[in-house]
C-alpha cells in the first residue's frame, strides 16, 4: 500500500472524501445527529464519532495525538477535526514514515489513504441516509470503496468493521452493489 506517481496523495485522498462528507455535517440539524442510522445500533452522532475516534487513534498508534473533540456540536468538532487530519498528512515526517503494518511493509499516509479513506466515504453514505438524504459516490469514490472492498477482503466482515454484505437486488448499479458488501441496502 504505496503510494505511486500517479496516484493521489494521502492529503489529496482525504480531502476529496472529507469536502462532501463535511458539506453533509454542516447541513444537519440537531435532530439529525439523534437519528438511527444504516449502522445498527448507532446514531448519526455515533457514526460521526467513529469516523474521528478511529483516525485519533491511528495517529495516536504512530505518535501524532489528536485532541479529543467535544461532541456537543458535531459540526465543529468534524470541521477541527479534519483540519488537524490535513495538518498531520500534510507533514511528510508523518506521512512517509514507514513501518510494518497489517498488510505489510507502508507509509502512514498509504495505510491512511486505503483504510481511513475508504471509511470516510462509506460513511458519509450513513450519515446521508441517516438524515433521509440520498446520496451518489463519484466514480472516483466507487473506485475507492472496490479497491477497499477487494483489499479487505474477509478482514472487511470482522467484528467493529462491516457487518457481512447483502444481496444486492437483481440489476443493482455499481453504488448498489458496493452498499450491499459493506451489509446496507438503498432501499
Amino acid at each position: 500500500m504505496t503510494t505511486t506517481a500517479d496516484s493521489p496523495t494521502a492529503l489529496d485522498a482525504f480531502r476529496a472524501a472529507e469536502a462532501p462528507l463535511s458539506e453533509i455535517v454542516s447541513s444537519y440539524t440537531e435532530k439529525d445527529w439523534a437519528a438511527p442510522s444504516p449502522c445498527e445500533g448507532w446514531s448519526a452522532r455515533d457514526v460521526l464519532a467513529h469516523v474521528i475516534d478511529t483516525e485519533r487513534e491511528y495517529f495516536a498508534g504512530h505518535g501524532a495525538a489528536l485532541p479529543a473533540p467535544a461532541l456537543d456540536d458535531p459540526a465543529a468538532a468534524w470541521g477541527t477535526h479534519a483540519a488537524r487530519v490535513r495538518e498531520l498528512l500534510a507533514d511528510p515526517a508523518i506521512a512517509d514514515r514507514e513501518f510494518d503494518g497489517h498488510f505489510g511493509r507502508t507509509t502512514v499516509g498509504a495505510l491512511f489513504r486505503a483504510v481511513y479513506v475508504f471509511d470516510v466515504v462509506a460513511h458519509r453514505w450513513d450519515l446521508a441516509r441517516a438524515a433521509g438524504r440520498d446520496e451518489r459516490f463519484t466514480d472516483s469514490e466507487l473506485d475507492t470503496l472496490e479497491h477497499g472492498v477487494a483489499a479487505f477482503g474477509d478482514a472487511l466482515y470482522s467484528d467493529g468493521v462491516c457487518r457481512p454484505g447483502v444481496s444486492a437486488p437483481d440489476g443493482a448499479d455499481r453504488q448498489a452493489r458496493l452498499l450491499a458488501a459493506l451489509g446496507r441496502a438503498e432501499a
